[in-house]
């Protein structure tokens, strides 16, 4: 994988659409990078690999959608199945609890007057910005 910095590139898997964001050098400031496509897990493992050689690192954040109590539901599985997937690519994985990323990242975007039909293509790279900075908070780095 080359030289490894402190980096991270956290995950905000959907069943249509993944948002992406991934952290400066020293892992101490997130930034939304792009939203992608899902096609299926093989192609969505090798667009995750190519970002890992883009940003020189081998360390991907998920979020796990836990239900409001805190158990993990079919999404959290169907995450976590994703993750072992890159696991078994040879990358290092950390899953986020995010219940209620998604609600913040709208809350965030319509603060910004960003208009309807722009939130949804902003909406899930901005949630795994949300993602990474709670990681990144919590000191796990």
């Amino acid at each position: 994988m080359g030289e490894q910095n402190g980096r991270i590139i956290a995950l905000d898997v959907g069943d249509v659409r993944v948002g992406v964001a991934v952290s400066d050098p020293t892992a101490t400031i997130a930034q939304p990078l792009e939203v992608y496509k899902r096609v299926g897990y093989t192609p969505d493992c090798k667009y995750v690999l190519e970002l890992s050689k883009r940003f020189s690192t081998d360390r991907v954040l998920l979020g796990l959608p836990l239900n409001m109590d805190g158990t993990r539901g079919m999404q959290a599985e169907k995450a976590m199945a994703f993750g072992k997937v890159l696991e078994n690519a040879g990358l290092r994985v950390y899953y986020q609890d995010e219940r209620m990323t998604t609600i913040t990242a709208e809350s965030i975007l319509i603060s910004g007057s960003v208009r309807r039909e722009d939130r949804k293509l902003h909406v899930d790279k901005l949630a795994a910005t949300v993602i990474l900075e709670q990681w990144l908070a919590s000191g796990q780095r």
